[in-house]
């Protein structure tokens, strides 16, 4: 009897401490929840904020797909009528689309959602907004995933508003810079392996000019060359110029310059040709030339015409800038362009030379024309993301690609920050005897 006793006793016990250590820790959690969060958010995020966020989106899914016109009744509505009129049954519950597994990120959560027939994923899209409200994050962004499967992506926070990546140390993957953060939370990454030339777009103070910054910074430590073209007399990159292995202040140094790095990439192509591969990237790391990455600072400078002198010179600039973006890739070559203003005004060698450029990246501009030139044979909602920028959000842009878009932020890089890093591995500057033209 008493054995029996005991035994009881002790099984009341273990599940009643078991509650009690698990009450503990969530109240403790609840205390220390405000200074977690201001001190380590992702793990306040994993702990408290995700469960919370899960509970929400399995609470209201059936409700809010139903709201928003996502949900399907189960039978045509002249049968559900004659059935309940007949022996009074409930109304069938309409089919809704199946959700997949809630997974955390660092700042957010994601999910997939397989459609209904009938659907499509701009029906997704339009309801994002209801999404976000319904399960109290700050945005969520549908997109597919795959054909009849869409995935949604749900930011808790703004990483935009204080964007943070850490610092980086030694000098990382060759051609690969992380550069801000992701609407996703994730690390906003220039990665010239995978989209080799970039065009920037942005008026004065919309984070054009900190976004150069952080690819020299970037770059700066690792074992490339950087080719600077600034044809407002060098104002912007000559302070980078001890670790540039060449620099252009006007349009006459740039033609030669740029006519310097064509037949430097037909050199190039000469060697892959009698070495038998495809690109610079399977020649032998010893043999291997050393990857360029050209730098274009105001574009607009190299195709403006006044005369037929000057005409004839932004031909050139032009023609050798499109031909370095169709050859480059291969050879070790990558450009970077930027300008506040790049329209096809410039004349059609612009238009050309636009549709090389793969990356895009658009902050706030001055006029409409240069957003529709950045983004508008890519993505029209990226367009739109990219004209409702306002002058607040200075660093804020708009990047795409073949695969898509995001909104980004680029990280704060002064220009005394990376003039300093410029001056700290100007041991590493290549020299490229071939680039040295001399004056005609």
């Amino acid at each position: 009897m008493n054995l029996a006793s005991s035994t009881t006793s002790a099984g009341a016990t273990g599940p009643s401490w078991v509650l009690v250590v698990a009450a503990v820790l969530v109240s403790g959690l609840l205390l220390a929840g405000p200074a977690l969060r201001r001190r380590y958010p992702v793990a306040w995020w994993l702990l408290l904020g995700f469960p919370v966020a899960a509970f929400r989106v399995m609470q209201t899914w059936r409700p809010l797909m139903a709201g928003c016109g996502l949900a399907v009744s189960r039978r045509p509505a002249l049968t559900v009528v004659s059935g309940l009129v007949g022996n009074g049954a409930p109304p069938p519950q309409p089919r809704v689309p199946r959700r997949g597994l809630i997974r955390p990120t660092s700042s957010g959560f994601v999910l997939l959602a397989r459609l209904l027939p009938g659907q499509v994923p701009e029906d997704f899209v339009k309801a994002a907004p209801a999404m976000a409200e319904d399960w109290q994050v700050h945005a969520v962004r549908v997109t597919s995933w795959k054909p009849g499967v869409v995935r949604i992506v749900a930011s808790a926070s703004d990483p935009l508003a204080a964007p943070r990546i850490p610092k980086q140390r030694g000098p990382g993957h060759l051609l690969r810079v992380a550069v801000g953060v992701l609407e996703t939370g994730s690390a906003w990454v220039v990665d010239l392996r995978r989209v080799p030339h970039w065009l920037i777009v942005g008026a004065t103070r919309s984070g054009k000019s900190t976004l150069i910054n952080a690819l020299v910074a970037g770059f700066a430590p690792q074992h490339v060359a950087l080719i600077g073209i600034d044809c407002k007399g060098g104002m912007e990159l000559s302070l980078y110029e001890p670790r540039l292995s060449a620099l252009a202040t006007n349009r006459e140094q740039a033609v030669r310059l740029l006519a310097a790095l064509v037949d430097l990439t037909l050199d190039r192509m000469s060697v892959c040709r009698a070495a038998h591969v495809r690109n610079v990237w399977g020649l032998p790391d010893k043999e291997r030339p050393v990857p360029v990455v050209v730098i274009v600072d105001e574009i607009a400078e190299l195709f403006l015409v006044a005369s037929r002198s000057e005409k004839d010179e932004a031909h050139a600039a032009g023609t050798a800038l499109i031909r370095l973006a169709q050859l480059g890739a291969a050879l070790g070559v990558f450009l970077v362009v930027a300008g506040q203003r790049v329209g096809s005004d410039l004349g059609p060698g612009v238009t050309a030379l636009r549709a090389q450029l793969g990356g895009r990246v658009c902050h706030r501009v001055a006029d409409p024309g240069t957003a529709e030139m950045a983004l508008g044979d890519l993505n029209p909602d990226a367009l739109k993301a990219a004209q409702a920028i306002t002058p607040e959000q200075a660093g804020t842009a708009v990047l795409a690609a073949g695969d898509g878009w995001e909104r980004a932020r680029s990280h704060l890089i002064t220009e005394a920050e990376a003039e300093a890093v410029a001056a700290e591995y100007a041991h590493l500057t290549p020299v490229l005897s071939e680039l040295h033209v001399e004056a005609p």
